[in-house]
């Protein structure tokens, strides 16, 4: 084998271990939400069994479940889809407008995301009683929004700034608006970009724990939350915990799947052709 070879097989290698590292998690949840008690409590491991999905039948038609997937699915998409609209058109105007503390803005932002939920929980729970926004789901949505927009605002601004200046003046001398220019010229560019912060946005409301666990109450309780319930007085229910948590992961994993293409195009594709 040739130094070069070896380079290869390398890599290869390592991309397997990390591959396995991070599969390896998922493949012990599903696999014991697909045991019994007697198999999923043995001493010794048990790799070879008849599967049973009594576990996911106890999830998927126990009480509320449908509920908790719906306010899941309602805040994690409503928010995903205010902090696009509104991080972009922010970004945009960042990077291609002056004005006074623009320079302080841009770091502010990121700065903001970089505070812990849980230093923010106190003072969001007392402005959540003030609004008396009890039993909400627009109330954890907005504060969704106000979590993940300062990220998404970044994160779009690289991606603008990339984007030739040429194209905007070339479509403003043709008679294009504002507004024009950026629908029909920099959103097109700007796919890849939207796709990474769709990805990260929804990951983010839709695995919080802490504030929906905080602000919710039984009618407004997200999957999260839920898969608490299953901590009783009695024990753990490490079946159904497991059944939801691999039911969790399916929402994240479809929307990057059909993001990643635009990803992809995103990396390979360049702004000006010719």
């Amino acid at each position: 084998m040739n130094r070069d070879s070896a380079r290869i097989f390398g890599h290869y290698s390592l991309v397997v271990v990390l591959a396995m590292i991070c599969v390896g998690p998922i493949y012990v949840m599903i696999m014991t939400s697909l045991k019994d008690e007697v198999l999923m409590f043995s001493k010794t491991p048990v790799w070879f069994f008849f599967p049973t999905l009594s576990n996911y039948h106890d999830v998927l038609f126990g009480e509320n479940f449908l509920r908790y997937l719906i306010n899941s699915i309602v805040i994690g998409l409503g928010s995903t889809i205010v902090c696009l609209a509104l991080g972009g058109l922010a970004a945009y105007a960042i990077a291609r407008k002056e004005f006074f503390g623009r320079g302080f803005f841009i770091y502010a932002t990121l700065l903001i995301r970089m505070v812990p939920p849980a230093v923010m929980a106190v003072p969001i729970f007392a402005l959540w009683g003030m609004w008396e926004l009890d039993q909400e789901r627009m109330g954890l949505s907005f504060f969704y929004i106000a979590m993940n927009l300062p990220f998404t605002v970044w994160l779009l601004y690289s991606f603008v700034q990339q984007i030739p200046v040429e194209l905007e003046e070339a479509a403003i001398v043709d008679g294009a608006t504002q507004f024009q220019v950026f629908y029909k010229v920099i959103f097109p560019l700007m796919k890849s970009g939207y796709a990474v912060a769709a990805i990260f946005t929804f990951r983010i409301a839709w695995n919080e724990f802490l504030l929906a666990l905080i602000l919710t109450d039984r009618y407004s309780r997200t999957m999260p939350v839920a898969i608490s319930l299953f901590l009783t007085d009695e024990g753990v229910e490490w079946g159904r915990i497991m059944a939801m948590g691999s039911l969790l992961v399916i929402p994240p994993l479809v929307l990057t799947f059909f993001a990643a293409r635009h990803i992809i195009q995103g990396l390979t594709a360049g702004a000006v052709k010719g």
